[in-house]
């Protein structure tokens, strides 16, 4: 679609606004994998795995700071990996596609990585440091 903007004394005032309002395919996909580029960033989306994480699990268990996690996740969520869901106090990550963290793991495996580690985060449960309802409640009983 092609607006066209008449200003007086201003000649090719031409914009395309499908430019501006949905990005291309290939503008999309490199964004993705700028976000997946990081370590720290595959070892989170393994951490949250199938389910769902706290930024106090994801602390807990990769031994990071709080605010380089949230500055991850933050990062993640602008490029659509993730999507939250707030309870309380407490604001839980998910996969925004379920099946992403298998293809990342099936990319390793493809191109002969050892991915135990990878997977061993993705099967993470509850932890006794952790303070969020769900792994507090799990060790409490």
């Amino acid at each position: 679609m092609k607006v066209i903007f008449n200003f007086p004394n201003v000649s090719g005032n031409i914009f395309v606004m499908s430019n501006i309002s949905n990005p291309a395919p290939d503008e999309t996909l490199s964004r993705i994998f700028r976000a997946l580029s990081s370590p720290v960033r595959l070892r989170i989306l393994a951490a949250i795995g199938a389910g769902e994480a706290c930024v106090c699990h994801l602390e807990s268990l990769l031994d990071l700071r709080q605010a380089y996690i949230s500055q991850q996740l933050m990062d993640m969520r602008q490029a659509g990996l993730l999507q939250t869901r707030r309870e309380g106090r407490f604001i839980y990550y998910s996969l925004s596609e379920p099946n992403l963290l298998g293809l990342l793991i099936e990319i390793g495996s493809t191109m002969s990585l050892p991915m135990e580690e990878i997977q061993a985060l993705a099967h993470s449960e509850q932890l006794p440091n952790c303070p969020c309802p769900h792994c507090s409640a799990h060790f409490s009983q």
